[in-house]
């Protein structure tokens, strides 16, 4: 299966591969489609692992869908997009207090390698699709095997595959197939929006490995390479993905996105250009996960379009401030304290500083995905608690409880104080 992209003269293309190229030999007959490259779409789908072609990965029999769809199509035109932003909330504490994700919106989870990415997004789709009355696209892009039969057995330990439909183009495949996945996945999930007028959840984990791919076929295209050695075509090649990711009367399509950032530079060229698409950005740091915070979202860094008065109402918006607010201040005195100790600040600091420490470990979670391997019970928190708990700890009602007492629990209902 080859997909031409360049025709150099009278009988000669350039392609690329969407298999692996063994035994490929010199006089091998050739047969034009005739036409574009195309991947089943329909309710056959549902509960199936696929890859870019739409051939079988779970070992079952050969897709039989009635209709089949270009991988490549063109976004809904500007007058069909739906623009109204609504929360979706998750039951994470962190994440619908400062970077709440926007039903129908686009959002991104940025971290480097080993800072929990992939199982804040498996919490995500345990949390989100478990209750979730639409349709799961699952794109798994360059990532490892390993961790694509996991998920692959998640969703259907949590009921919801037969509600699913699984893209796959893992890391040992060729290019060309990781950076087709991305492409096949939204032509199924526009399917389920545009015919059957149902709202989709598409997953990709991991965006970034789809960049990847295209800085590899970019290279054998020949094309001279740009900024720090990626593809001249990236601002174009990511926008053809994110820009098809839209709402619309018929459906909506909700994205959620692994984003893998290299070196932990948030300003990497691959990085930045795919952040300029989203509407939430939840930035994970290294620093916290190295000090056991989980999820270790940063305060500072995470953003939503909807943070403001009118979406969140004013008591939410003023809450999520104030957190962000002490934690910026906390992280800005860490230096000092670290040189001068804690007794040479304000009295006004220190207090800040010790709530501050209250609010990181109230906003720490334990996960119910991470159950087996943490023996602790995964919580679930509705944003009312949440709320009522960062507006007692930064009135100063829980100033006299053990700060390590409000490590990984759900609200401050929760919170045990030894007798």
């Amino acid at each position: 299966m080859l997909e031409v992209q360049a025709h150099l003269e009278a009988g000669v293309v350039r392609a690329l591969s969407l298999v692996p190229t063994g035994g490929l030999r010199r006089g091998g007959e050739i047969e034009a489609t005739g036409g574009p490259l195309t991947v089943p779409v329909g309710s056959e789908l549902l509960g199936r692992v696929i890859d870019a072609t739409g051939a079988p990965l779970d070992g079952g029999p050969a897709v039989e869908a009635r209709e089949q769809s270009p991988i490549h199509r063109a976004p809904p035109a500007l007058h069909r997009h739906e623009t109204r932003l609504e929360p979706m909330w998750t039951g994470i504490k962190i994440v619908d207090l400062l970077c709440p994700f926007a039903r129908g919106g686009k959002t991104g989870l940025f971290g480097g390698a080993g800072v929990g990415k992939t199982l804040l997004l498996m919490e995500l789709v345990d949390a989100v699709v478990a209750g979730y009355q639409g349709v799961a696209v699952f794109a798994g892009v360059g990532e490892r095997i390993r961790e694509g039969h996991e998920v692959w057995r998640d969703f259907a330990r949590g009921g919801v595959l037969d509600r699913a439909v699984m893209v796959f183009g893992q890391m040992d495949a060729p290019p060309g197939t990781r950076l087709r996945v991305p492409h096949a996945a939204l032509s199924i999930a526009e399917h389920f929006r545009d015919r059957e007028q149902r709202d989709v959840l598409l997953l990709i984990d991991n965006i970034f490995r789809y960049v990847q791919a295209g800085m590899e076929t970019s290279a054998l295209l020949g094309r001279l390479p740009s900024r720090v050695g990626y593809q001249p075509t990236l601002a174009t090649e990511i926008a053809e993905v994110q820009e098809r990711i839209a709402s619309t009367a018929e459906g909506a399509i909700t994205s959620v996105q692994a984003v893998y950032v290299p070196a932990d530079d948030l300003y990497d060229p691959g990085a930045a250009a795919i952040m300029a698409h989203l509407d939430v950005r939840v930035v994970l740091q290294r620093s916290l996960a190295a000090a056991g915070l989980y999820p270790a979202v940063d305060a500072v860094a995470s953003q939503s379009r909807l943070s403001s008065p009118e979406i969140l109402g004013e008591r939410h918006y003023t809450v999520g401030e104030q957190v962000r607010s002490a934690l910026s201040r906390y992280r800005e005195l860490q230096d000092v304290i670290a040189m001068l100790g804690l007794d040479e600040l304000s009295p006004e600091d220190r207090t800040l500083v010790r709530r501050a420490r209250r609010l990181e470990r109230f906003l720490t979670q334990p996960f119910k995905v991470s159950e087996p391997f943490t023996g602790r019970k995964g919580a679930r928190v509705p944003i009312e608690q949440t709320l009522h708990g960062c507006e007692a700890i930064l009135a100063g009602e829980l100033d006299d409880v053990d700060e390590e007492l409000l490590y990984m629990i759900g609200g401050v209902d929760d919170v045990v104080v030894p007798r």
